[in-house]
């Protein structure tokens, strides 16, 4: 209902409790997974436009990320160090029969070469179920094989799910495009209002990209760049360490709960501080795209303000009572 209101910043915001459920037992597999799941777009979203062995190079880079990650999770999460080794050295002689052919004028594409190399090996290992101990060989399959459903996804996710205003914003970012008078305006700006600030900054209101007002939204979703101009790079320095030692703390307090509600609201309480702290300064600095996130504690409005504020007066109340938990 979020995302059917095209804020997909807040929408974002409830994805952050994913990290919850891993602290109370969920597998770090699928923690794994949702990195390789951007990982996987990223790569084949960039180099979608460049050309290796006549097939985009972002289908061949992930094709071959998931044949390391197979190799990965043989010898560390199967503990068959001998089945990794039969497949490095399978993967050596598909290398080796290739550039044989090639010396031979003989090239093959990539798309008949690659993915059957892949396909083979799992082949391999799902042989190696028939010995007993599968499931874990059957959890390696099924993710190189997810890996590779989701590569053939990402142009149709790409292209018909995404709204064109979030294509472009993903294209900027990843610097397929420079829109700088356009999509790109708001970071190009802050980008050099941060610059500009250098080491120790140039002294508070007195910052000329910001109090010229060139950075649009500077009070809000981008007002780390005032803190970086005005500031410089220590005083940038300082507020994320005091993000930190913030949410250090919350997950101090997180620890020692006697109850798993007082545990798992402190914990959500810290992944909402995270998220918000990753993709505000992100965005501000280019790393990520253009969020309508704020800053805790920062950005103006009262509304985000307030939120924050309850959530932590809430944490520290559910802390003081823990004592007459254990009384219990």
């Amino acid at each position: 209902l979020i995302l059917a209101q095209r804020e997909t910043g807040s929408a974002l915001a409830y994805l952050s409790l994913f990290f919850v459920l891993y602290r109370e037992g969920m597998s770090g597999l699928v923690l794994l997974a949702a990195a390789g799941a951007v990982i996987i777009f990223v790569v084949a979203v960039k180099y979608a436009g460049t050309m290796f062995m006549d097939m985009p190079l972002g289908e061949a880079a992930v094709i071959i990320m998931l044949g390391l990650l197979l190799l990965g999770m043989l010898a560390v999460y199967c503990h068959r160090v001998k089945a990794a080794r039969n497949v490095v050295l399978f993967y050596l002689g598909a290398a080796a029969v290739a550039w044989g052919l090639h010396l031979l004028a003989i090239d093959i594409p990539g798309r008949y070469f690659l993915p059957p190399v892949l396909a083979a090996s799992c082949v391999y290992c799902l042989i190696l179920c028939l010995r007993g101990d599968s499931k874990p060989l059957l959890v390696t399959v099924g993710a190189v094989m997810a890996g590779v459903i989701f590569l053939y996804s990402v142009n149709y996710a790409f292209t018909s799910v995404l709204q064109p205003h979030h294509q472009q914003r993903i294209k900027v970012t990843l610097g397929l495009e420079e829109d700088r008078l356009g999509a790109g305006y708001n970071v190009n700006q802050s980008k050099i209002a941060i610059g500009s600030g250098g080491l120790t900054g140039k002294g508070f209101l007195n910052g000329t990209q910001t109090k010229l007002k060139y950075v649009p939204e500077q009070h809000t979703d981008f007002i780390y760049c005032t803190i970086g101009e005005e500031e410089g790079f220590i005083g940038s320095t300082a507020v994320m360490l005091l993000f930190l030692a913030l949410i250090l703390r919350v997950i101090h307090i997180a620890e020692r709960q006697p109850t798993v509600f007082g545990r798992v609201y402190a914990y959500c309480v810290a992944s909402y501080f995270i998220f918000h702290l990753a993709v505000n300064v992100g965005m501000v600095i280019g790393l990520c795209p253009v969020i309508g996130i704020p800053l805790p504690f920062f950005s103006y409005g009262g509304s985000s303000l307030w939120s924050f504020t309850i959530l932590l007066f809430i944490l520290l109340r559910i802390d003081a009572s823990r004592r007459e938990h254990l009384t219990y």
